[in-house]
């Protein structure tokens, strides 16, 4: 393999691990103990650092491009955790839902692992990405629905 084709894959494999983590980050509880139950080995994970949580400072803009400024601090609840097989998983979410972040951690971890990862993917992933993706075209239903289409018309004696 050339070392074009390695920065591909890692390139990729990068792409992929921020999908999960951000999938992962928006998961409710109810899905993640869905998916935890639905394991058939549960894996043994070992903390390394929490869950433990803090404040994170948000960051805005004017506009969505102007000069950026301290927005406020959000409430972050952090895990990371090692697997039996040596696999560390992260993650960071917002509330104060521990558990959530744990499971997160541990999914994010199988998620590394070619053994289990695709069902992380089919089990967990898909059904977030399409709840997602069904809010958002929701919300997008309703924000057309209040729309208000501006004209003007000119007058013919000018």
């Amino acid at each position: 393999m050339t070392a074009a084709e390695k920065a591909d894959a890692a390139a990729q494999t990068d792409n992929g691990r921020k999908r999960t983590v951000d999938l992962l980050a928006r998961a409710e509880r109810q899905e993640l103990l869905a998916a935890w139950d639905a394991l058939a080995e549960k894996p043994a994970a070992q903390p390394v650092r929490g869950p433990e949580t803090g404040l994170v400072m948000v960051r805005g803009r004017i506009g969505g491009g102007g000069a950026p400024f301290n927005l406020g601090e959000v409430t972050v609840t952090r895990a990371t955790v090692r697997l039996a097989s040596g696999s560390v998983g992260h993650a960071q979410a917002l509330g104060t839902d521990r558990e959530k972040a744990r499971l997160c951690a541990i999914f994010d971890a199988l998620w590394q692992e070619e053994a289990t990862k695709g069902f992380v993917e089919d089990r967990l992933l898909s059904p977030i990405s399409s709840r997602i993706a069904a809010e958002a075209g929701l919300k997008a239903e309703e924000t057309a629905a209040t729309r208000v289409d501006f004209f003007t018309m000119v007058r013919g004696d000018n």
